[in-house]
């Protein structure tokens, strides 16, 4: 049989199955298995799909899976599509490959684009919208805030942050950001680092992050370890250097 998740959920109410189909090595479902969401909210999401074997003692045993990054999907393709099974991907060990969803979005307004020689120097919007269905660190809720920089400047000068929302899992920012002195071939060497925290009397602790970037692993030459931006992340930074003047939505998965 099949099951399957639509990650970064991975509880109960987002697993669905198959019928078992038995005695076969060529087994035929044939089923629709159906989530019920918004298109804009496919961008962050990964369907996990894996195979197993269920046996006379009722022992379900592991075959194998495969992940498929919705945000990549060509969904204009009606056709199947062959996946070969993979071997069970590694998670963290707290068991979670993520704790929610990060939505925003980004804009690059060029040196002079709008006339009269403005703006002056290039520049990087970000509109963090928005975070969606956190997993707090312990049980009840989370007081929110995101972090931001713009790599390699990790100094002080460079982190902007949104308010504090407080006692929520689906926290609202609609904050906007700005950074100046930018040039697209800049960007093509920066990453834009966003960390989602949990803010406490004394403390604050990181519950996940995203990196935009083009995921090169180096930055002006150099290796670092910050340029490390999953398929999904690059995806959005190549965008926005693709696209000046025009905002670029992404509803992305925060990385543990």
């Amino acid at each position: 049989y099949i099951k399957t998740y639509l990650l970064p959920d991975k509880s109960n109410r987002s697993k669905r199955k198959t019928a078992v189909r038995k005695r076969s090595l060529d087994p035929v479902f044939n089923e629709t298995l159906k989530y019920k969401l918004e298109k804009r909210d496919l961008q962050g999401r990964t369907l996990n799909l894996s195979v197993w074997h269920h046996d006379s003692l009722g022992r379900n045993l592991f075959l194998g899976e495969v992940e498929v990054a919705l945000g990549a999907w060509d969904w204009a393709n009606t056709r199947p599509e062959w996946f070969s099974l993979q071997p069970r991907m590694p998670i963290p060990s707290d068991g979670l490959a993520s704790r929610g969803s990060l939505n925003l979005a980004l804009k690059f307004i060029p040196v002079g684009s709008e006339g009269a020689g403005m703006p002056p120097t290039g520049e990087l919007h970000i509109w963090v919208k928005d975070a969606r269905s956190l997993i707090p660190l312990q049980s009840g809720t989370v007081d929110a805030f995101v972090q931001c920089y713009v790599l390699p400047d990790d100094s002080k000068a460079s982190r902007q942050k949104t308010r504090v929302v407080k006692r929520s899992l689906n926290p609202l920012f609609n904050h906007t950001m700005v950074y100046d002195g930018f040039q697209a071939k800049d960007l093509a060497e920066a990453c834009a680092e966003f960390t989602l925290w949990h803010h406490e009397a004394f403390s604050k602790r990181q519950l996940g992050g995203i990196r935009l970037s083009l995921g090169t692993g180096s930055s002006y030459g150099l290796p670092v370890g910050w340029m490390d931006s999953t398929a999904e992340e690059q995806s959005v930074w190549r965008q926005l250097l693709q696209q000046p003047g025009r905002w670029v939505e992404a509803l992305l998965p925060l990385r543990t």
